[in-house]
């Protein structure tokens, strides 16, 4: 009988590497993203939409052209 070590085999190794590298990849990317949204979010032109008051409900109109 062979003994395989204490840490398993190479293989099982490089296969748990590729995945936790591919987690960490994946999760980058949801950051990435959720960096963007943020980043638009906060540099968009929000006095483009105003909101109009009619009678007794806000309505919102559409953004000026220089926007």
């Amino acid at each position: 009988m062979t003994s395989s070590g204490p840490k398993g085999s190479g293989r099982t190794r490089k296969i748990r590497a590729l995945a936790i590298i591919g987690v960490a990849v994946l999760c980058g990317g949801v950051l990435v993203a959720n960096a963007h949204l943020v980043y638009v979010a906060v540099s968009s032109q929000p006095e483009c939409v105003k909101p109009t008051q009619g009678d007794t409900t806000i309505a919102y109109r559409a953004a000026k052209p220089g926007c």
